[in-house]
């Protein structure tokens, strides 16, 4: 049985509110917990990668490439050289925050008039690029980010070739594809047997190719070529030289107009991330503040979507920490709150380098109060529309911390499983379809321009109370992103869940998360709420009567709802001031948290 004297007394100090005593919900994993370092991803071998580094003298920036590199070898569906990357680094000894943004623009020959001329007579949903045009493939900018993560966070005792290692010998001596991994790879399957060089990152059986099982080794000696001359040449080696040399050749193959020097001028951006404080309304709470990074990503949805749930708590609305987690009244509040969120940010984000992007209007309190008054507590607003402030996904995310206290959050992404499915010959990664996310709509702020970034969907994210750590956290999976990230924190704050459970519990996802051909209205706000299988049925049907269109999801197709990963920073729980690190990781992927001893 619960102490409730001792669960009130954790809660305002943090001591022990996440002791395994005190979960919730009921999780199939058990809590990670150690004194130093800490990796949680989507994949063990990645995970051990990164505590490698860290056993190396390594910090958690450090830590966190390696972790990527692996991520990018035995998850290629998902993320890899060819997609993006953003990184967020929270600094213990200034207890500062800072942030890479890793995305690729479009070429600097591609604007409106030449793409709608090359897509013809195309019925275009959305107003936006299909996600099979060779036109939807952006400067690859993980591998910056990668680079610039280390230069700018890194401990400085490790080079770059230290930090790759891992990867490269996985790459050359074999890796046994894990369960998850292998049925993307085997979903694309077919997607892969008709792109140009697809075959390069599919198994040889004979005189066919076919996507590994599980349990197979796997060799990827083009990629290990790739990172050892990243690792040699730095930044040159892949947008210098035989690496870029091969992203052009196979674009312009196919009618693309991307040049050499659109890879020779591509450029990471170090960025300071944006913030919101929420107050959960509860004496025995303290205030937290979630950190974003700023547009093009789409964290400022969440950032919105929490402001306008606090407006909506003190306006008496609704008071989320009386609510019973995964109810139908919290789950209709959160849906509601994202949907206004979205309708904003899928209007105004764009490359704050092209366009101007209101960001600080868009947090402004009163302009998040005045959202708020659009909410209905009894039923499903049934059109949103996006407000007017100036007057008033296939990812993997990955998280790590050191023994100095540091932490990293970091995420990359392909964009859709295996990306544009187009490999660069001799190179070992597919290259993405980010462009598909440019609206075609002249004079929209996303529209698409040359040398332009557009709206980007992944996103990571840290909390903090006052300028302390608490949380090192995301969620992959499209525009699932920041319903990921929201759902998760409350999940945390006023469900009193410890960091595993969060993740294990059911989610919902606003019109899928993750785009696909048969799937390319998916950033309708207005449209279907997906539920994950676990919700009870008494809520689903009290959110039809409310209004809502919603449909049970279960099995292989559960990933629409992302895999996050959460390393949360406690007090010890014998009360003698010590820090002690608490990880969980999506029981959705194939990954693990680690810890140093």
């Amino acid at each position: 049985m619960i102490d409730v004297n001792r669960f009130s007394k954790s809660l305002r100090d943090g001591s022990d509110a996440h002791h395994p005593q005190f979960s919730i919900f009921p999780s199939r994993r058990s809590l990670v917990l150690g004194r130093k370092g800490i990796v949680a991803s989507p994949n063990a071998l990645a995970s051990s990668a990164g505590l490698e580094i860290l056993n190396n003298g390594g910090n958690a920036a450090d830590a966190s490439i390696a972790t990527a590199a692996v991520l990018s070898l035995v998850d290629p569906s998902m993320c890899g050289l060819g997609g993006d990357g953003f990184s967020m680094f929270y600094e213990s000894s200034s207890k500062s925050l800072r942030g890479i943004n890793g995305s690729g623009r479009s070429p600097a020959s591609l604007n409106l008039n030449l793409l709608k001329n090359s897509l013809g007579g195309l019925d275009l949903k959305a107003n936006q690029i299909p996600i099979d045009s060779i036109h939807a493939i952006t400067v690859p900018g993980a591998c910056g980010c990668w680079i610039d993560t280390i230069k700018n966070f890194g401990s400085g005792k490790l080079s770059l070739s230290e930090i790759l290692r891992p990867a490269i010998e996985l790459a050359k001596e074999g890796f046994p594809v894990s369960e998850i991994s292998s049925w993307t790879w085997k979903n694309s399957q077919d997607h892969l047997l008709k792109t140009i060089n697809g075959t390069q990152v599919l198994l040889k059986e004979g005189q066919t190719y076919r996507a590994p099982r599980t349990g197979e080794l796997m060799f990827n000696l083009d990629l290990a070529r790739t990172f050892e001359e990243i690792a040699d040449k730095g930044w040159e080696g892949f947008y210098k030289g035989r690496v870029a040399q091969g992203i052009v050749n196979v674009i312009k193959s196919q009618g693309g107009v991307i040049e050499l020097s659109d890879l020779n001028a591509h450029t990471s951006s170090l960025v300071q991330p944006i913030s919101k404080t929420y107050n959960p309304f509860d004496k025995d709470k303290e205030k937290i503040t979630l950190h974003e990074l700023p547009p093009n990503g789409q964290g400022l949805t969440a950032l919105m979507a929490l402001g306008i749930l606090e407006s909506l708590e003190k306006r008496g609305i609704v008071k989320m920490n009386k609510l019973e987690p995964n109810s139908a009244p919290w789950i209709h509040t959160l849906i509601e709150c994202l949907r206004l969120a979205f309708a904003d940010t899928r209007a105004y984000i764009a490359d704050p380098d092209i366009v101007y992007v209101p960001t600080l209007e868009l947090l402004d309190k009163d302009y998040l109060f005045n959202r708020s008054l659009e909410f209905n507590l009894y039923r499903a607003q049934v059109d949103i529309q996006k407000g007017s402030p100036m007057r008033n996904q296939e990812t993997v995310y990955l998280t790590c911390n050191d023994k100095e206290g540091n932490a990293c959050s970091f995420i990359m992404s392909n964009y859709t499983d295996f990306g544009s499915g187009i490999v660069p010959d001799g190179c070992g990664f597919v290259l993405q379809n980010r462009g598909s996310n440019f609206n075609l709509q002249e004079g929209h702020p996303n529209c698409i321009e040359p040398k332009k970034r557009p709206y980007h969907t992944i996103i990571p994210a840290m909390v903090t109370k006052g300028d302390d750590l608490f949380l090192s956290f995301g969620v992959m999976g499209g525009f699932m992103q920041p319903q990921g990230h929201l759902q998760v924190l409350m999940n945390i704050i006023n469900g009193n869940y410890n960091v595993q459970s969060a993740l294990d519990c059911p989610r919902f996802c606003i019109s899928g998360g993750t785009p696909s051909p048969s799937n390319e209205l998916v950033n309708d706000i207005n449209g279907i709420i997906y539920l994950e299988e676990g919700i009870k049925l008494s809520v689903v049907e009290e959110l039809k009567r409310m209004g809502h269109k919603v449909e049970l999801v279960k099995d292989h197709q559960r990933s629409m709802f992302g895999r996050g990963q959460v390393i949360q920073k406690v007090k010890s729980y014998n009360g003698d001031d010590q820090t002690v690190w608490v990880a969980g990781s999506d029981p959705r992927a194939d990954g693990q948290a680690v810890c140093q001893v």
